[in-house]
């Protein structure tokens, strides 16, 4: 049986730290995200605000896989600024989080293992003054029913534990559950067992209930 990866380690909320090394200035900032855009969406920004710096680097990593990355010099030698820091978010054990380190030059050039050190305390620094959480990742649903099921499948969704988003009963009730990923399988089966009463022998072999449909939404 396949291992579902669903859980992953990221930053809660954008944190900040400052490195000093011979006179140059390295302000860090880092940012959980979720895609490139967002990413480059946040260096933009520092780049405007710290329009007088010298140098702007960042690296990023994104996805429970944590195939997608990318690490930028901005102008310093190659391999000292990007490569540093995604090796300290690799380090801390992260993904989806962006790291961005503002340089502002202090006069005296650190060559090129000075740069490596200084990134890589710089992009170590502000991680450890984020707080780090562990994510886990849940497929939401949409449960649309029959009023005459409602009594069958509330006491479904209380067995089984599924967590509800939103419901709402007018015309059409429906309710928005997330499950998380790696249980998805099993608790929709349970689910099924609870509502048509049977065993879960039996509600494997039912694909479909009548006056019930499920809806998949998203993955978050």
């Amino acid at each position: 049986m396949i291992k579902v990866l669903d859980e992953y380690k990221t930053i809660s909320e954008p944190s900040i730290g400052e490195y000093k090394e011979k006179g140059s200035k390295f302000l860090a900032f880092a940012y959980p995200i979720v895609e490139e855009e967002e990413a480059m969406n946040y260096v933009k920004a520092l780049k405007k605000e710290h329009f007088k710096a010298n140098h702007h680097c960042y690296a990023y990593r994104l996805g429970l896989e944590q195939h997608h990355f990318r690490a930028n010099d901005d102008g310093e030698p190659s391999g000292t600024a990007g490569r540093p820091i995604l090796g300290q978010i690799d380090s801390f054990g992260l993904t989806n989080v962006l790291v961005v380190i503002v340089r502002y030059f202090g006069g005296t050039k650190l060559g090129v293992s000075g740069l490596i050190q200084a990134y890589k305390q710089s992009a170590a620094e502000v991680l450890r003054h984020a707080t780090i959480v562990e994510r886990k990742v849940c497929d939401h649903y949409r449960l649309v029913f029959d009023y005459a099921l409602m009594s069958d499948v509330m006491n479904a969704i209380k067995k089984v534990e599924l967590e509800v988003l939103q419901q709402q009963f007018l015309e059409t009730p429906f309710l928005d559950i997330a499950i998380r990923q790696s249980e998805v399988e099993a608790k929709l089966l349970i689910f099924r067992a609870q509502v048509l009463q049977v065993s879960l022998e039996q509600a494997a072999t039912i694909e479909k209930i009548d006056g019930l449909e499920l809806l998949f939404l998203r993955t978050v």
